[in-house]
């Protein structure tokens, strides 16, 4: 079965690391082939700023990386944006918000550690 994987920032930044911290499903299901993944321009923006910040050693080439992986940027859009607005204040990041609303209106399976985001209901695959 073919899935559509929607990575949380802290999955790319593993996946690039060759994987340490990865469950093995979350690992084979980034690898397979046959899947479709993905990386939300929300990510990218968390990266470079909490980067500029010092926060993070973020790939200093992004664009690259995700080539390199067969990673797709998903931007965001109106859809995205508004339904942020009906989800529950369950979690406070707006990044990760984000994602999650993403992940709902795209059918995808956020693939994330986070495990606070299994309240949102959406499909979740743990790394």
């Amino acid at each position: 079965m073919r899935l559509r994987l929607l990575l949380d920032t802290h999955v790319f930044l593993w996946w690039l690391a060759d994987r340490p911290k990865l469950s093995q499903e979350a690992g084979s299901a980034v690898a397979e082939s046959e899947n479709t993944v993905y990386l939300s321009v929300a990510s990218i923006w968390e990266m470079v700023i909490k980067s500029a910040l010092g926060k993070l050693d973020a790939p200093s080439d992004i664009p690259e990386a995700l080539a390199a992986n067969r990673i797709t940027p998903l931007p965001i859009d109106m859809s995205h944006a508004v339904a942020v607005a009906s989800l529950p204040l369950l979690h406070n990041d707006p990044f990760d918000r984000m994602l999650v609303a993403q992940a709902q209106v795209e059918g995808l399976t956020l693939v994330t550690r986070d495990r606070r985001l299994l309240e949102y209901g959406v499909a979740c695959l743990l790394a």
